[in-house]
């Protein structure tokens, strides 16, 4: 929250460089989707509290110039109804704060901001883990917000690019670990009268709040001095060439407590996301063989992962045995759209290796790896092999993996049977296996940061 209050904050100080005094600001959380405010979200209420106490000291001083309420929408989604969402969010906000302090609605400005293009920009050019991000900043640097054919159609555009670069991996990369920064939040500023200033004459040409909206809609931006000082807005001049960034008005010299620059902040902000899988085969969990694995992606299309089944189920008054133990380690390459998409989803091949044990009896003949009363390596079977399949998400952090290996599994294994309270060594057999060696329908439950299946068309 410290963070991302100092990122906005930058852009409130930037975008009154020329005006009055910031004496307050606020962070303000919506629901994904809601416009209504939420006393309960996050620190929400203690927020407003905190504001509300200083906007009405400063009117009963007469001390205050204006009221600044700002909304911000990240790229995803339909541009129609994030503008729609962040008109409704600024107004709630302006109601709540005229109801509470009996300032003069005229005194509190409304901005719905539009698409955060510039703090994406910027965001981008600090963080080295962004992937494929020389394109990615091509694209922000170069390609318009619209691209039209000679009828004036709309043919093409910015995010359109985006969501093409490496099939859509580097999009779902920042919707998962940048775009939360830019969407589902209200910034509210509180502005005293300076003794030694001009008129705020920066507030005099802003022209109508909801020009983003509408320059948007209409394929262009306008460009005013409150569009190009504020970081998060979608300005763009008439050629359809985005603004300098905010850093160049401001500088990079804002910091916070501990001192660390903006950049550092966002670095810290953006640091590299964790792709963790924990899964359980359901055809050895209907064999009532619980078993458990886990899986971590590496970077680069590549995972490690491993797993292990116990089973120790036995009557030996009847002599029936169910006992199975074992695991593999193994090494996986993901490959295809869905692969580029999201880590641990899509297509994969593999190679493993493991060990497997057993001590399998039903009331007459049993069978059993290795040599009876040996260590855990006497009795344990190898196997090797090479796999394909196929991860296909079915949820929100959930998804179903079919896996099948061929490969050869080596080791002795013995046959016994029961006889007067004891076991008899029948015959010793040595196994050389080649052929299918694993079958997998496995549930995945995926942890870590940015580690979630995005419904298509995203939130908003």
């Amino acid at each position: 929250m410290k963070i991302i209050l100092a990122i906005m904050l930058t852009v409130l100080l930037a975008s009154h460089a020329h005006a009055d005094t910031l004496a307050d600001s606020a962070r303000v959380l919506f629901k994904v989707g809601y416009s209504q405010f939420n006393p309960n979200l996050g620190d929400n209420r203690k927020a407003m509290d905190s504001f509300i106490e200083l906007v009405c000291k400063a009117h009963e001083a007469n001390e205050i110039d204006s009221i600044v309420v700002r909304a911000y929408a990240s790229p995803d989604g339909q541009n129609e109804a994030n503008n729609r969402l962040a008109r409704l969010r600024c107004r709630n906000i302006a109601e709540l704060i005229a109801s509470r302090t009996d300032i003069d609605p005229a005194k509190i400005r409304s901005y719905p901001e539009g698409v955060a293009w510039n703090e994406l920009r910027r965001i981008v050019y600090e963080n080295k883990d962004v992937p494929s991000r020389e394109k990615i900043i091509d694209i922000l640097d170069n390609v318009p917000l619209w691209i039209y054919d000679s009828k004036g159609q709309i043919v093409d555009g910015r995010k359109k690019r985006l969501m093409e670069v490496d099939h859509g991996f580097a999009y779902r990369w920042l919707y998962n670990n940048v775009f939360p920064q830019l969407r589902n939040a209200v910034a509210v500023a509180l502005y005293t009268k300076s003794t030694d200033r001009n008129e705020t004459a920066a507030y005099e040409n802003v022209g109508n709040p909801d020009s983003t909206d509408s320059a948007e809609s209409a394929g262009s931006s306008t460009t005013s001095e409150a569009s190009e000082l504020i970081d998060a807005t979608v300005a763009e001049d008439t050629s359809g060439n985005s603004v300098t960034s905010i850093t160049e008005y401001s500088g990079s010299s804002m910091t916070e407590d501990s001192g660390k620059s903006l950049a550092d902040t966002f670095m810290t902000a953006n640091s590299r996301p964790f792709y963790l899988a924990v899964k359980t085969n359901m055809l050895f969990d209907a064999a009532l063989v619980p078993n458990l694995g886990a899986e971590f992606y590496l970077g680069k299309n590549l995972s490690l992962y491993g797993d292990w089944m116990y089973a120790w189920w036995d009557n030996d008054s009847r002599h029936r045995y169910w006992h199975i133990y074992g695991g593999d380690l193994g090494l996986r390459w993901w490959f295809g759209k869905r692969a580029h998409e999201k880590p641990l989803s899509g297509h994969h091949v593999g190679i493993y290796g493991g060990v497997l044990t057993f001590d399998l009896e039903f009331g007459d003949t049993g069978y059993m790896g290795g040599k009876p009363g040996g260590t855990l390596w006497d009795r344990c079977l190898v196997n090797t092999g090479i796999e394909y399949g196929y991860s296909l998400p079915i949820g929100s952090r959930l998804n179903i993996d079919f896996s099948i290996g061929l490969g050869y599994i080596g080791g002795n294994y013995i046959k016994y049977f029961p006889f007067d309270n004891d076991y008899y060594v029948d015959k010793e057999y040595k196994l050389r296996f080649f052929g299918p060696t694993k079958a997998e329908i496995s549930l995945v439950w995926l942890i870590g940061k940015g580690n979630k299946n995005i419904r298509k068309g995203g939130d908003r």
